[in-house]
């Protein structure tokens, strides 16, 4: 056996302790003692119950499901002092007076001092000294004088470059023939000839330079390696002759009409797009395949210039 001590809280007390006394006997323990006390928080009620230590459960599960109970705990029965209640209002602690008693001030009145007169003279009256009491002079308050900081100069705005329009210039043949040779003996791993060239010529004359150094290689491929792949479609010169041999230099995809360059190594997210190269490459190489000798070859989109990709679209 068991005795428990329940403290409940509910919000009214009418009836309160017989619906719950039922509740305790209904789950096999027997009502000990019981205390009712009001509070602002509500109806504290505390029982002491005695039963089995294997049905606390239930009976827990039993005021659980109670609606008249908003919350309860239970314990092990302590016989003593009795446990306040975990709903009670706490007390508040009102302010600390501290009784000062007053100290009683004497003031003694100092002697008047007297004059002792000499034998044969009249004693003079007694001079009063009167001690004049001068304020010390009070302490000038110490200055603090603060240096302001000296602000820095505000910083010049950069001047803004005006965009030119360049006018496009032919190609600088003799910085392309100067680097053909090169590219010849390194293909297909040409790509710092090629950057090599851009630099050594005029920002106008960039593009068709490389077109022209493209045009030359691919001219220069097509008789090395597709000399006998001549008068074709279009559709076939491209699938037999400009696949394969773009293939050597980047990763292409081919669909219909147009050729997907996938991150070419000459045109960079944010730099200049040389796709000039490569459409000077195909039209090397496939004017010399196809049967109609009108090529037209041009760029769609170009990775440096954010696309995902290079595409050339051709045509004839």
């Amino acid at each position: 056996m068991i005795e428990l001590e329940i403290q409940t809280l509910s919000e009214t007390r009418e009836g309160l302790l017989i619906e719950v006394g039922r509740l305790v006997m209904s789950s096999g323990f027997t009502l000990q003692r019981q205390r009712l006390v009001q509070d602002h928080h509500g109806v504290l009620m505390t029982m002491v119950v005695r039963g089995p230590w294997l049905k606390r459960r239930a009976l827990e599960a039993s005021l659980d499901a109670n609606e008249r109970i908003i919350s309860f705990r239970t314990a092990k029965f302590e016989e003593g002092a009795p446990k306040p209640h975990f709903a009670a209002s706490r007390p508040m602690a009102g302010p600390a007076v501290v009784a000062v008693s007053a100290a009683a001030i004497k003031t003694e009145r100092p002697p008047v001092p007297t004059a002792v007169a000499d034998e044969g003279e009249a004693a003079e009256p007694a001079a009063t000294q009167v001690i004049s009491a001068e304020p010390e002079p009070q302490q000038e308050p110490e200055f603090v004088f603060m240096v302001p900081r000296a602000q820095p100069p505000a910083p010049v705005p950069a001047e803004a470059t005006p965009f030119v329009d360049l006018i496009p210039l032919g190609p600088d043949m003799e910085a392309v023939e100067k680097v053909l040779p090169k590219l010849t003996n390194d293909y297909p791993h040409i790509l710092s000839r090629l950057l090599a060239l851009e630099g050594s010529v005029a920002e106008a004359a960039r593009d068709s330079s490389l077109f022209l150094a493209g045009q030359r290689t691919g001219v220069w491929v097509f008789e090395r390696d597709f000399a006998l792949d001549a008068g074709l479609a279009l559709d076939e010169a491209i699938e037999r002759v400009g696949v394969p041999a773009l293939r050597a230099l980047v990763e292409v995809e081919n669909q219909g009409e147009q050729l997907h360059i996938r991150n070419s190594p000459l045109c960079l997210d944010g730099g200049h797009s040389r796709c000039q190269f490569f459409s000077g490459y195909l039209d090397g190489l496939l004017g010399r395949a196809i049967a109609s000798k009108s090529l037209s070859i041009f760029a769609v989109c170009c990775r440096s210039c954010g696309a995902d990709e290079c595409v050339l679209a051709i045509s004839d």
